[in-house]
């Protein structure tokens, strides 16, 4: 390797998972409920799924028709101080991780109590309502994301400039291409010391797994550790399931230090913990992200999560 570098993996194996699976977040209305009740992929407090209400997926119409969003929810009957919203840009499989990365905060405020979204072509505006008696939430953003589907990285945000944040989100990742570094050796199999692996069948990636994998990578990044389970006590398969990821099998292979998507995955391929991961049949799909670290460590974060889903 061109330079030192640390890497941790983890195999767990799962039965049935208990609790009621919320679903694949495949639109911006699920994307929501995921992040809400999976706590930004355990990065926050979970919280309590919203209500869907028809008046506000009026309101978020009318914004996207051009009504400022105060007027269109006064119109509707809801108080304009109490209402907020969001125009995020993304297909389906893309909107949950744009959401992650730019206003997951935003949609996860334990004051909200429904929501409401319209969709046009790959546009969905979204609109949240607080309780009447708290204090009013943040004011409207725009996110603007590639149409690629999986695609982790969103475009620059359109919004009011806020505050530099303590951990901003890292530079587009090619997950695609990490992909189809892990599948070309899943093919043709290797050895993994001192065990062989026979070709095994190519992974898919998932958006859920990605977006927990990029909870865990920022979450060490901005708190300075490197481990599997958490500085709240989960493992890889606790934030697994936290996301309504139903599972057969979980595991989990970390690194810190490498530079690039070819580096990272030839470590953990020449390690042979790692290696196995990688080519255990049993897992059919994977998720990968990374974060940069701001504080005694200042190299990349990187998380492979691999899963088999229940069928």
């Amino acid at each position: 390797m061109s330079h030192s570098w640390s890497a941790r993996a983890l195999f767990i194996s799962i039965g049935l998972a208990a609790g009621q699976a919320i679903g694949s977040a495949t639109d911006a209305l699920s994307a929501v409920q995921v992040l809400r009740e999976g706590g930004c992929g355990g990065v926050v407090p979970a919280t309590r799924a919203l209500r869907h209400e028809g008046g506000l997926d009026a309101v978020a119409q009318r914004w996207a028709e051009g009504m400022p969003l105060a007027a269109a929810a006064e119109r509707g009957g809801y108080p304009a101080l109490a209402t907020a919203g969001l125009h995020v840009s993304a297909t389906d499989s893309g909107v949950l991780e744009v959401l992650r990365r730019s206003s997951c905060r935003t949609v996860t405020g334990p004051e909200l109590r429904a929501l409401g979204v319209y969709r046009r072509g790959i546009d969905s505006w979204l609109v949240v309502t607080a309780d009447y008696r708290s204090a009013s939430v943040p004011a409207t953003a725009s996110l603007i994301a590639p149409t690629i589907p999986w695609s982790p990285a969103p475009a620059p945000l359109e919004t009011p400039r806020p505050p530099a944040a303590r951990n901003p989100p890292p530079a587009a990742f090619p997950a695609s291409e990490a992909l189809q570094l892990v599948n070309d050796v899943r093919s043709h199999g290797t050895r993994c010391g001192a065990r062989t692996f026979a070709p095994a069948p190519p992974l898919a990636l998932s958006g859920t797994l990605a977006n927990v994998a990029l909870g865990h990578a920022a979450d060490m990044a901005e708190h300075d550790y490197f481990e599997h389970r958490d500085l709240n006590g989960q493992s890889p398969a606790d934030r697994v399931r936290a996301v309504g990821y139903r599972e057969k099998v979980v595991g989990e292979n970390i690194a810190y230090g490498p530079k690039s998507v070819e580096e990272v995955v030839q470590g953990w391929l020449d390690s042979p913990g790692h290696c196995e991961n990688i080519m255990d049949p049993r897992f059919a799909e994977m998720g990968i992200a990374n974060a940069a670290g701001r504080s005694g460590r200042h190299g990349l974060y990187w998380v492979q999560v691999l899963a088999e889903p229940q069928a």
